[in-house]
């Protein structure tokens, strides 16, 4: 299984703005420090240094929720991020527009020890998905849908509603399917509206209901919604405790409150739980954030 733990808000924030770190980390579960789409070439440099000086005087509680994303395996700057990282403590990188499991060998083989996170965002990455999330360092895949569309030579990944067309809406379900087959965590692509709008509610409601382990964000105003989003109900979690201390008094299936328990419902009960845990949330109370 995934040892990958953290989220469910995971917050992208530029590596050349240092001065947007602290605030991230104050704000999400997790961040993703971006060397790549977020920073243009010409600025990766510099990203670099602020990023190195950042390594260097980061704590437990810092690197236990960092996520640096690195520039593709097949471009120059690859190279260079990787030199950046080795021989730090840092435990999880993201890969862009993994192709195939050769794409994590070889990032492996440059960080090893590391935790890979692949993110699938072409026809091939989605393709081989599933190969992808059998390689022994990957600990989560993401997908991501812009770059899916220009690899298939489309020019939107949603109608006009917000909603995804059904290449992304297939795409999706391909990683989340490979993940959890190979028992890895997943995470769901962003969404531009950095509003709380109704589609984006949905939208992370639905990655919820769905069970995608966490969901990135592009801004701070984000991270809210996706926590709502996975914070149980207090009637869920009233529910799910209960019945789970019920499973420790009984044997096989069972009923509860009106309803037969098997092990697809204690299944439920548990991660309904394990979220409540993840936001700290103890029966009902809201987590501070």
């Amino acid at each position: 299984m995934s040892t990958f733990k953290i989220g469910p808000a995971i917050l992208f924030v530029p590596a050349d703005r240092p001065d947007r770190y602290a605030k991230a980390y104050d704000r999400a579960d997790a961040i993703i420090i971006d060397l790549e789409d977020a920073v243009t070439p010409a600025d990766r440099p510099g990203a670099r240094s602020a990023l190195a000086d950042h390594l260097s005087s980061m704590d437990e509680a810092t690197t236990s929720k960092t996520i640096i994303r690195v520039n593709p395996v097949n471009e120059p700057d690859f190279a260079e991020d990787a030199a950046l990282l080795a021989n730090t403590a840092i435990r999880y990188v993201m890969i862009p527009k993994v192709e195939s499991s050769d794409d994590i060998a070889h990032v492996n083989s440059v960080l090893p020890g590391v935790a890979l996170i692949a993110l699938c965002e072409s026809a091939s990455g989605i393709r081989e998905a599933p190969q992808i999330a059998k390689h022994q360092s990957v600990v989560a895949l993401m997908w991501g849908s812009e770059d899916l569309m220009v690899s298939t030579g489309g020019s939107a990944s949603r109608f006009a509603d917000g909603t995804y067309r059904d290449v992304p809406r297939f795409a999706r379900a391909q990683v989340l399917l490979a993940a959890a087959a190979a028992g890895k965590a997943s995470i769901d692509t962003i969404h531009t509206d950095l509003k709380p709008t109704d589609q984006f509610i949905a939208e992370a409601q639905d990655a919820v209901a769905s069970g995608w382990t966490a969901k990135a964000c592009i801004h701070p105003a984000q991270v809210q919604v996706i926590r709502d989003a996975y914070r149980p109900t207090d009637e869920e979690l009233e529910y799910a405790s209960a019945l789970l201390a019920q499973v420790r008094q009984q044997r096989g299936v069972f009923q509860f409150r009106g309803t037969m328990v098997d092990g697809p419902l204690i299944a439920h009960a548990q991660s309904i739980v394990n979220r409540a845990e993840k936001l700290n949330t103890r029966h009902g109370e809201l987590p501070r954030s």
